[in-house]
């Protein structure tokens, strides 16, 4: 059977994706796949590999450029020749997609729903799980639906922030204390967000993450440990045991977290089992609501006292060598090889399970 990996994307996470991807091309079972890899540069342009059977050596050799013949470089550290394609074209009768994705035009559902209209099954959340999880205003309130505790939070778009500036800074001073953590929308990797001390950082954190989306978060900051939890599976989701992020920091931004690689995790994480299992039931809670699919990690804050507060539901989560969602599952007994191919077999069951409804009229 062949994998289409799609990799790479129109985001400000193309360059984990491509970490991600590479990843997983090193844990495919190529004794029963082959794997065809479908790079989509920063510009949306779709460039097709040539067919892989064996790992690369390197990430670098992921990045394609378009030529006439595509062909796989020699050395680790140079880019390969690919083939540009109609994004249509990749579809295949006997063909599984992973949608190695983060963050928009990925992670969104806006790729899912392109699979959808293809009638192809892929690893991962649906149309409307994926465009939930993404946006952190939509997801808050579907977790206030269901009574999951967040910490106390602010929502607002580029309109209201040109013609409201005094009045948003005032309600946020007003409803927030500082530190304040403000975020786009619609974004994840630590990509466009800040942690502030005043007013006066935070119009200038506004005016970063508006480059991002045009609907802002801003969360109040507290004094917590951040734990997260890996979700494996469909209607019968499973999850892995706590992991913790060890910080030196009061925040760790994309550079630390993908680049220089500078958070440290702890897994198990060293809270009562009594919290590990409220948290882990509030995971599954968490995605159940938004309806995933396939994988998920959620993360949470973890108070002095032992209060937790659900941070955000991640429906694609990192792939990469050190990210947590691979890791905890590593440390919960499944190893990446096995958890690929669980995966994929997923996906393949919420496929069949999809073919089976009715679309006559009854």
């Amino acid at each position: 059977m062949k994998i289409i990996l799609l990799y790479g994307g129109q985001s400000a996470e193309h360059d984990v994706s491509i970490i991600s991807a590479f990843n997983i091309t090193q844990h495919i079972m190529y004794h029963y796949y082959q794997v065809q890899p479908i790079f989509i540069r920063r510009d949306g342009v779709w460039i097709k590999g040539a067919p892989l059977t064996s790992p690369l050596q390197a990430s670098q050799q992921l990045i394609l450029t378009a030529g006439e013949t595509a062909q796989w470089s020699d050395h680790p550290e140079q880019t390969s020749i690919g083939v540009e394609i109609h994004p249509g074209s990749i579809y295949e009768s006997d063909a599984i997609v992973f949608p190695v994705l983060h963050g928009p035009n990925g992670e969104d559902g806006t790729i899912q729903g392109f699979l959808e209209v293809l009638k192809m099954p892929y690893v991962g959340a649906g149309v409307v799980a994926s465009a939930a999880g993404m946006d952190k205003i939509v997801s808050k309130y579907i977790f206030n639906q269901v009574g999951l505790p967040q910490v106390p939070f602010e929502a607002f778009d580029r309109q209201s922030w040109a013609s409201e500036q005094e009045a948003i800074i005032q309600k946020c001073e007003g409803n927030l204390l500082y530190p304040l953590f403000v975020k786009p929308a619609n974004m994840g990797s630590s990509v466009g967000i800040s942690r502030v001390e005043n007013s006066e950082e935070l119009r200038a954190a506004v005016e970063t993450a508006l480059k991002f989306d045009h609907r802002i978060v801003v969360e109040q900051g507290i004094i917590a440990d951040e734990v997260e939890v890996a979700v494996l599976g469909n209607d019968d989701a499973h999850v892995s045991v706590v992991g913790k992020l060890v910080k030196d920091t009061a925040f760790y931004d994309y550079d630390n977290k993908y680049l220089n690689n500078s958070v440290s995790m702890q897994i198990p994480a060293e809270i009562p089992e009594s919290v590990s299992q409220k948290i882990q039931s509030y995971a599954l809670t968490a995605y159940r609501a938004i309806n995933g699919r396939g994988l998920s990690r959620v993360d949470f804050f973890v108070t002095a006292n032992n209060d937790i507060y659900i941070n955000e539901i991640n429906t694609m989560p990192g792939f990469t060598p050190y990210s947590m969602y691979p890791v905890l599952w590593k440390e919960t007994g499944l190893d990446t090889r096995d958890l690929v191919e669980e995966l994929l077999q997923l996906a393949l069951k919420q496929f069949e399970v999809k073919q089976l409804l009715t679309v006559e009229r009854i």
